[in-house]
């Protein structure tokens, strides 16, 4: 139930995840009015006990608390940029999916208009919101960030990873980033087996568990990284895994699939290899990542 302290909410932006936000919000018993830049977008919300503000200004002036869920970072300057004067004093909350350098650019935008500053990275879709497995990160104000922690907490585990106003936006889009190439080797590995009469759904039946028993070798990997000693033993070498690649390159090509997804990763193990680096494991490759032609 709301606090007196975090009583009355404003949510701009309803897209299908501002309007999820808002609706846990609203369940949840807080006062909370909700403005969308195209009308219709509350009427479901209003039936639910939310107030819909004419102006994006409204909104703001209803509530001490202001969250922004826009398109992308030029939207919310473009709705925020001339309410500055209406928003000082107030917090804000921008769970917009921005780069780390503009999370920094809307952090001092926020800082000279006297406006205390959050930023989100949410790490779920809207149907995981307010359920197990939903996590959203944050960073900049620890003093917003505590304050209203029993709000945020409402839609997922809430993770504080520091002052840099960028680093929760660093650690979603670096995320995301495991989670596409992740994605694209299970696309790709699906496109090779449908030649044979292998539906996507026998697949995956047999990689989900399969890729989710690959990520315990994190850990691994990380101590390997963070030592910066790539010869320890237990490794498969570079020499090693590239054959692999090979083999997966020309059944993909038998196959006739695409073989951009396996090449971009045998690119990476060739730099290191042309190096003199053979012998040394596969976690060597971050080194063709850090370090681009």
């Amino acid at each position: 139930m709301a606090t007196n302290d975090t009583a009355s909410v404003s949510v701009l932006g309803l897209g299908a995840m501002g309007s999820t936000l808002a609706a846990a919000l609203v369940k949840a018993g807080y006062p909370t009015t909700v403005w969308n830049r195209s009308a219709g977008k509350a009427d479901d919300l209003v039936s639910h006990g939310v107030r819909a503000a004419a102006t994006a200004g409204d909104a703001v002036r209803a509530s001490r608390l202001v969250i922004t869920c826009l398109l992308d970072h030029a939207s919310v300057r473009e709705v925020l940029d001339p309410l500055a004067d209406e928003l000082a004093g107030r917090a804000l909350i921008n769970v917009t999916t921005t780069t780390p350098e503009q999370a920094r650019e809307m952090a001092a935008w926020a800082g000279r208009a006297a406006v205390a500053y959050l930023d989100g990275g949410i790490m779920a879709v809207p149907s995981m919101i307010g359920h197990p497995g939903s996590s959203i990160l944050y960073s900049g104000s620890a003093a917003v960030f505590h304050k209203y922690k029993p709000l945020l907490d409402l839609w997922g585990g809430s993770t504080y990873v520091g002052a840099d106003d960028g680093l929760a936006s660093l650690y979603d889009l670096a995320l995301l980033t495991g989670m596409y190439a992740m994605f694209a080797g299970f696309m790709h590995g699906t496109a090779m087996v449908a030649p044979a009469g292998v539906t996507a759904g026998e697949f995956a039946a047999m990689a989900g568990p399969w890729q989710t028993a690959m990520t315990g070798a994190f850990p691994r990997f990380a101590a390997v990284i963070d030592n910066g000693d790539y010869t320890v033993e237990g490794q498969q070498s570079l020499e090693f895994s590239e054959l692999a690649l090979r083999g997966i390159l020309a059944a993909s090509a038998d196959q006739d699939v695409s073989t951009e997804v396996p090449a971009m990763v045998q690119r990476l193990m060739q730099r290191q290899m042309d190096a003199g680096h053979g012998e040394e494991g596969f976690t060597r490759i971050i080194e063709s990542i850090k370090q681009p032609r």
